[in-house]
């Protein structure tokens, strides 16, 4: 909605600097909620103010960036991930005895985040554009998934993003029930390990994926081979449940990871159904980001419990994997 909005005020930055201002008071509430309902209610809030902000800058790429400069562009915005997720678990850990000031604290970065970026980014207006009757601006937020094109990043992004978060958010239990760690070392010892490993692999991959796409002007070749190796990666703690099979499964699975996202963020804008829709099929994309890290862990728990072991749950994520690389040989209009 906020990208379809967006799209129709011809403005990017009010968009991005609103939802970035308004995670403040979200994680404030979050912060001071102390039933399942008030909490409940208020990641919800934060979750939606910062998806606002998310679907505007997402746009930012296919508004203000030359084709042929697309793949370091969305490598220059994949390495907020790995930065983003290794600095968030530092505050987490941070102020885990006062996480009342840690909300505040992620609210306040994503608030100087929007107000840095609205304040130094040159904004393109866009033209306005006239308000559509109800039932046709329903209908247009399918209408990208009609797109052929469109729609084949969509699975596949959906697909790859399915397997890397079902094993990604239990990975402290498989830690503690999978793998044979080094005497003496706890799980959450070993997940601290594994972290800065995935990260550094995280952006070395994202820097030269996103550079020999652009380099190379193919971007479905490093898309698919980047998820073809993200399956390999979920192989090898399948295969041996000892330390060093997992320190290799965190370094292989955050190259494939970077690669993949810098990469496919540069595709998905170049199969855009139209330009000026751009916020808010970015927005529809961002569904394929969010909604399998919502169903992700119902997925890994139902593996999980029938299989009663991670082994069946690393080879079905690899299954995906597999599946994300096959969903972009499809796409007709990118090499």
């Amino acid at each position: 909605m906020a990208g379809a909005l967006s799209d129709r005020s011809g403005r990017r930055n009010p968009w991005i600097l609103g939802g970035g201002l308004a995670a403040v008071p979200a994680m404030f509430l979050l912060g001071l909620a102390d039933t399942i309902l008030l909490i409940t209610i208020a990641w919800c809030l934060g979750q939606a103010v910062m998806n606002v902000y998310q679907a505007a800058v997402t746009s930012v790429v296919p508004d203000r960036v030359p084709m042929d400069a697309r793949g370091r562009a969305s490598a220059a915005v994949g390495l907020g991930l790995p930065f983003g997720s290794t600095l968030g678990a530092l505050i987490g850990a941070a102020y885990s005895e006062d996480y009342r000031t840690g909300y505040l604290v992620l609210g306040a970065l994503v608030a100087g985040a929007a107000v840095l970026f609205t304040a130094c980014g040159r904004e393109q207006r866009l033209p306005a554009r006239a308000p559509m009757p109800v039932r046709e601006q329903l209908a247009a937020f399918t209408s990208a998934l009609r797109d052929h094109d469109f729609r084949w990043a969509f699975i596949g992004r959906a697909l790859l993003v399915l397997g890397y978060f079902a094993v990604s958010g239990y990975q402290l239990y498989v830690l503690q029930d999978h793998t044979v760690l080094p005497d003496g070392m706890k799980p959450e010892a070993a997940v601290a390990v594994l972290m800065p490993l995935t990260s550094v692999a995280m952006v070395v991959s994202t820097v030269l994926g996103g550079y020999l796409s652009d380099r190379f002007d193919r971007r479905k070749l490093f898309v698919g081979t980047s998820a073809l190796l993200s399956a390999v990666a979920l192989v090898i703690p399948a295969l041996s449940a000892s330390w060093p099979a997992m320190l290799s499964f965190a370094v292989v699975n955050g190259l494939a990871f970077g690669c993949y996202m810098a990469v496919d963020t540069a595709l998905v804008t170049m199969v855009l159904p139209k330009a000026e829709d751009a916020a808010r099929d970015m927005g529809v994309l961002n569904i394929a980001n969010a909604g399998p890290q919502i169903i992700a862990p119902f997925v890994a728990s139902v593996v999980v419990s029938f299989s009663g072991g991670y082994t069946a749950l690393f080879v079905v994520a690899a299954v995906l994997a597999v599946a994300g690389a096959l969903a972009v040989k499809p796409i007709r209009s990118v090499r």
